[in-house]
């Protein structure tokens, strides 16, 4: 999957935690136009990683899920390592949002494993 396709998928899983979730939230948040939310959509949706009822209402797959909370812990190992080596917590989070998409799976277990020392 692409980076893209990961965000998307993170935005939807913190935007879950508040409510319903529509098109027009996950635009809102990623500050992107409709047309091109209304792309990502479709493209999630064909390939079974979200589902979206009646009424525009956008929910994870199990396969969605996963995908969003393996980036979305990432995300927060991330910017709490940064943020707790002195890094200001916008610039961590920027940082970490970058990151979390580019990091083996192989490094960052071996990166929470050594934060757990």
């Amino acid at each position: 999957m692409q980076e893209s396709g990961e965000m998307y998928l993170e935005t939807i899983l913190v935007l879950s935690k508040k409510g319903t979730v529509r098109s027009i939230d996950i635009a809102e948040e990623m500050g992107f136009s409709k047309p091109s939310v209304s792309r990502a959509v479709g493209i999630l949706k064909k390939d079974g990683h979200i589902a979206v009822g009646p009424k525009g209402e956008i929910t994870l797959t199990e396969s969605g899920r996963a995908i969003a909370e393996r980036i979305y812990e990432r995300h927060t190992v991330l910017t709490n390592l940064f943020v707790g080596m002195g890094v200001d917590p916008k610039i961590a989070r920027d940082d970490a949002c970058k990151m979390e998409h580019f990091i083996s799976e192989e490094v960052f277990l071996a990166l929470q494993k050594h934060l757990k020392k």
